[in-house]
């Protein structure tokens, strides 16, 4: 099983998580200068991990620079990064730091787009507002040529019609098993097969069973069994595709 989105770096024992319930690949999100380095670090180290490398938005005020950049974009040629981000924009902890995010956001999506990689998209809302998806998705409508990773997909309509629509992927979390997760419940019935990840975002979003603990990389098959039983279908036939789609969307090699 892989889990195609967490912080491995954030973990006690990265080696020890790896070899939980079953997991077998993990991509893990290098989203500043410093993590971009431990994310690379531990794909070097182990067969089984794949690093991204970027500018989380919520980091874009403090960490974007000419310099930040440089350092990206000198990690973003190792063999073992496979992807840029998590980048995006999010309104849930300040408003008023758009065009730093903006700026990032961008220039993510033009590197990814020079050096063919996908780009982990990351979108935060507070309730009851979309300012930051609808930023996405007006972001996203310019840059047509770059597979965009929709990382812990909330369930927003118009984020969905539109990664549909530009042949991107979703990431279903943890939250996805959480009982008020309605929204995102009904957008994991919707979205095509070859176009599902899931992932744990770990440690945090564990799920359902192991919710308010920190979250592990193989917490993803709880994530998966739930996903499977919602869709209807047999875990393992899930997990089969997920993988499949992982390792197309990432170029997993």
């Amino acid at each position: 099983m892989i889990d195609s989105h967490c912080h491995l770096d954030y973990i006690e024992d990265p080696g020890a998580a790896l070899s939980e319930l079953g997991l077998t690949g993990v991509v893990c999100i290098g989203a500043s200068p410093e993590h971009a380095r431990s994310a690379v670090a531990l794909a070097e180290r182990y067969a089984s991990v794949w690093a991204t490398v970027g500018i989380h938005p919520t980091d874009a005020l403090e960490h974007d620079s000419p310099e930040a950049r440089a350092v990206l974009e000198r990690l973003a040629l190792h063999p073992r990064v496979v992807g840029i981000g998590e980048s995006g924009l999010d309104d849930y902890w300040a408003q008023d730091v758009r065009p730093q995010q903006q700026a990032a956001f961008e220039w993510q999506l033009d590197l990814a787009r020079r050096l063919g990689k996908a780009l982990v998209v990351h979108t935060r809302d507070r309730q009851a507002q979309e300012s930051a998806h609808l930023g996405v998705i007006q972001t996203l409508k310019s840059w047509p040529g770059v597979t965009a990773i929709l990382h812990c997909f909330s369930g927003h309509r118009g984020l969905l019609a539109a990664g549909l629509e530009r042949g991107d992927y979703f990431g279903f979390a943890g939250n996805v098993t959480y009982k008020s997760a309605a929204d995102i419940q009904v957008a994991a019935l919707e979205v095509p097969l070859d176009r599902m990840l899931i992932e744990t975002d770990a440690p945090f979003l564990a799920p359902v069973p192991k919710r308010g603990r920190p979250n592990r990389p193989g917490y993803v098959r709880h994530t998966l069994e739930y996903l499977a039983e919602l869709r209807g279908m047999d875990a393992a036939e899930l997990e089969r595709v997920t993988n499949e789609n992982a390792r197309r969307a990432y170029k997993l090699v």
